[in-house]
Order: structure tokens, then sequence, then C-alpha cells
């Protein structure tokens, strides 16, 4: 399971009233799936992309219900769109691989930067993408295939790990939605 979040609009111009402007954080203005949104963010912002979590089954199982009920709330929503088409980031995962190689990547003299998820659906495609600044990347590359409006199966066909002056090819494997 991740969570990954692409570039978002910027927010509304501030409301105005008669004496200038002003903002309001009630809670009863947000929709239910921005609520939702805002409280799971908050539950995994100091969690370090899902490492703090796998220590703490209490607060993992917090962050899954959350994701949970977002899925609940848009459950009627067609979530394999064009609007899928982005680059996104990685906030937070319980996929085992990517939190090995951003746990291991001190072995490599370096820490692992973005995580990034990179989607389009016209192309049918999927990258995987860590990268290990100032140079490295572990790219692993896959075609996804839509299921259903709020499912897209995946299966990897290639995968490099790349530094400065040199490139690793890697066996490719793994599928799934």
């Amino acid at each position: 399971m991740a969570l990954a979040l692409s570039a978002s609009p910027p927010p509304p111009p501030p409301l105005r009233s008669r004496r200038g402007a002003f903002r309001t954080s009630c809670s009863i203005f947000a929709n239910p799936a921005q609520r939702a949104k805002r409280s799971l963010l908050e539950l995994i912002s100091d969690e370090d992309r899902g490492l703090r979590t796998q220590k703490d089954a209490t607060k993992r199982d917090a962050i899954v219900n959350a994701i949970e009920s977002m899925a609940v709330i848009g459950r009627s929503s067609i979530t394999t769109g064009d609007s899928l088409s982005a680059t996104w980031r990685l906030l937070w995962t319980t996929e085992k691989e990517q939190l090995f190689i951003i746990e291991k990547a001190g072995l490599f003299g370096t820490t692992a930067g973005d995580i990034l998820q990179v989607i389009d659906v016209k192309k049918r495609i999927l990258n995987n993408v860590i990268t290990f600044p100032p140079d490295g990347v572990f790219f692993v590359r896959s075609d996804i295939q839509i299921a259903s409006p709020q499912r897209v199966n995946f299966r990897f066909n290639s995968a490099v790990l790349r530094g400065k002056n040199w490139e690793l090819p890697l066996p490719p494997f793994g599928k799934g939605w």
C-alpha cells in the first residue's frame, strides 16, 4: 500500500469581508474528502515514508484505516482516467522492497531522495523512480492495464540502478495493482 500526491493547484484566494481578508480553519467548511485527506497527511507526516510505521503496528493500522476511509468516500469516483497521468511523489508505503532501498541507501554513501511514480494512462506505462542525490537513480519500468474504474494492474518489465558513470541492469520482478 502506498500513498502518493502529485502537484496540486494553488489554494483559493482568501475570503473577503467588509473589513478585509480573512481565512477560516473551521472543519465544517471542508468536505469529508478534504478532512480525510488532511487527517491522513497528519498521520504520515513524521513516518519517514513508512520506515517508522513498520515498527509501530498501532500507527500503521491507523494509517491503513485512514486510507481505507478515503477509499470509501471516493468509491464512486473514477481514479483510472487521464487524471491519473502525472508524476506522483511517494509520501508513505508498506512496500517492503522500496522501504529496504530507502533504509539501506547509506550503504552506497547516499540517502534516498525523491521517490516518484510516473504514470501515463494513454501510453499504458508506470515508472517507479528512487533518486539518490546527487547522481544516482533506481528506475523500474512497467506496463499497466486498466482493470476497472478504480483499479490499475501493473507488471514490471525492466529495472536499472544508475550512478554518475555506471549502470547496472537488474532483473525486474513483481506485479500488482
